[in-house]
């Protein structure tokens, strides 16, 4: 078995959604998914399909995204996985729905952070083993740190 790391080519605060899902309906079900979370998002998705022609299936209604989706779909190169970037949404907004598409195994990461996925190779084929989500803690929140963090929270809307 041969191991790899593979960078996300994004740019810096675009958020993504990387998952594994098990069936060629994942592209069309996703795409429905989004776009009933949230008017006005903007998206491209990307899934490797693991047999058959093995192909890339893209969608979303954002170009741009979509191209992004399948060059790093390409680049992971693991079977039934699946990658999303989304813009004028968060994660939190599409997560639930993503996660209740009837063929999504597991979702690996959610993030607008930088992003490295740990690829494993066999005989067989491509999987991923894990991702790197950001960077290493650098110490344990303050009381200004929780301040902050619930003021934050209130500017942006997720909590009154």
């Amino acid at each position: 078995m041969e191991t790899e790391v593979i960078r996300i080519e994004k740019p810096m605060n675009l958020n993504m959604i990387l998952g594994q899902s098990h069936f060629i309906k994942t592209v069309e079900d996703l795409y429905e998914a989004l776009v009933c979370c949230v008017p006005g998002i903007k998206f491209g998705l990307a899934f490797c399909e693991a047999s058959g022609p093995c192909l890339v299936r893209i969608a979303g209604n954002d170009r741009g995204l979509e191209k992004l989706a399948a060059k790093n779909a390409m680049k992971i190169g693991a079977g039934h996985i699946f990658i999303i970037f989304l813009k004028d949404a968060f994660p939190i907004n599409v997560l639930n729905a993503v996660k209740n598409a009837s063929e999504v195994c597991s979702i690996f990461c959610a993030t607008a952070n930088d992003v490295e996925v740990v690829v494993a190779e066999t005989a067989l084929g491509r999987g991923i083993l894990g991702v790197v989500d950001g960077q290493r803690p650098r110490g344990a929140e303050t009381e200004k740190d929780v301040a902050e963090r619930k003021e934050f929270l209130r500017k942006i809307g997720y909590k009154l």
